[in-house]
């Protein structure tokens, strides 16, 4: 049997599916017990799968999950939430409100965290001026997504491209910036529209545990990160490394035990990251990669195009997600704007489906536990009303866009 061809066949049709039928097993559990599977069958040695496992990426990550851990435990977002609803302004404003700090924390603190975060106190808020909780939800997930693509800091499969294409920090922000500012003011257009004169709804929720708000950490994790950003943008210094220094100085504290940072940290995402690693570096060594991308090039299938590139990064983060899709594409994105295409393609394809993104989920699952839900219609369908024009919009305005740098560049 052909171990490496199996365990990854296997492990892709979970990134499909989302998890095993009949078990719990998940995608992160999948792609350890495919890593697992191949050293144990002998396709990989042990010293050759710890190999594969790019440890730049995960220290990137776990730094930057360290500085959003910082805001989550200091209160600041349960502080920002509060802030956005005190204010006496009519519902499309506020969603332009939200909108707008949603987009900005998801570029620099990731859509995920931000989402996990900002969901509970959300329907909170919506609770308390009796406004339907829905578009304000889809206008989070949708909005952090755009702003992430803003920043090669927004989303995990954006920090991989980064990392792995040696994308300059400063240069994507000339590529994503753009198209995630006026994307947000698609999303903005197109829920507006969808829910104009359906503003309100008394609803029934749980209020969120409170969270106090540490002034004095707050005011930490900011000065933290904008040095982070600025050494990012400025300081002849590897990211990972940067990044690690952010998270270790955050850990440094007379008052936060090291622990409340940790317990934040999303360990889940980070095993999912090595097991797919492991499980694509034995596919490609196998030949098996290599295989399929001559094949597809036989048949007029050329990954060096942009717009074939792009087209099947869109498409395929909506079938296995966004990032293994991104380690599958990685090897073939040879074009000069491979890495800002892979970055803006994958996120904002996203917004499609409502399993397109980790985001999505995310907030769909924080609405269902605190019993929300769309009058009438399901998540799923709610959602593809407002995510085919904000995908179509959104990916339109990118190529666009792209299109304008590759000539500005030439």
């Amino acid at each position: 049997m052909d171990l490496p061809l199996a365990v990854f066949a296997v492990v892709y049709a979970v990134m499909i599916l989302g998890r095993v039928p009949g078990l719990r097993v998940d995608r992160t559990a999948a792609a350890f017990l495919g890593a697992v599977a191949l050293v144990a069958g002998g396709a990989l040695t042990s010293t050759q799968a710890w190999a594969a496992i790019d440890v730049g990426t995960l220290a990137l990550l776990l730094g930057l999950m360290l500085v959003s851990a910082q805001f989550r435990h200091s209160g600041f977002y349960a502080r920002t939430t509060q802030w956005l609803a005190a204010r006496p302004t009519s519902p499309a404003r506020l969603l332009g409100e939200l909108l707008a700090v949603t987009g900005l924390l998801a570029a620099l603190l990731t859509n995920d965290v931000v989402c996990l975060a900002i969901a509970p106190l959300l329907v909170d808020v919506c609770a308390q001026r009796r406004l339907d909780p829905v578009p304000f939800l889809l206008g989070l997930a949708a909005g952090s997504n755009v702003g992430s693509a803003a920043t090669l800091l927004g989303n995990p499969q954006n920090l991989l491209i980064g990392q792995a294409l040696h994308v300059p920090f400063a240069g994507y922000l000339l590529d994503g910036g753009v198209p995630a500012v006026l994307g947000m003011v698609v999303v903005w257009g197109v829920l507006v529209r969808t829910y104009r004169g359906r503003w309100q709804r008394d609803v029934v929720a749980t209020p969120p545990p409170p969270v106090a708000f540490d002034r004095g950490q707050t005011h930490k994790g900011l000065a933290v990160l904008a040095l982070l950003v600025g050494a990012l943008l400025f300081a002849p210094i590897e990211r990972d490394v940067l990044a690690l220094l952010a998270g270790s100085v955050l850990l440094l504290s007379r008052t936060t035990s090291p622990r409340a940072l940790f317990e934040r940290v999303d360990w889940q995402l980070l095993v999912l990251f090595a097991g797919l690693f492991v499980v694509n570096h034995a596919f490609q060594q196998a030949g098996h990669a290599a295989a399929a991308f001559a094949y597809a090039r036989q048949h007029g299938v050329d990954f060096g195009d942009p717009r074939t590139l792009f087209v099947t990064a869109v498409v395929g983060s909506n079938v296995v997600s966004n990032v293994p899709l991104t380690m599958l594409l990685l090897p073939v994105a040879t074009h000069p704007q491979a890495g800002p295409l892979l970055a803006l393609a994958t996120t904002l394809a996203g917004n499609l489906l409502l399993v397109g993104s980790i985001a999505n989920l995310i907030v769909v699952e924080q609405a269902e536990r605190l019993g929300v839900r769309p009058q009438g219609r399901g998540w799923a369908s709610e959602h593809w009303r407002v995510g085919v024009p904000i995908t179509l919009a959104t990916l339109a305005i990118a190529a666009g866009w792209l299109a304008v740098r590759g000539w500005m560049l030439a």
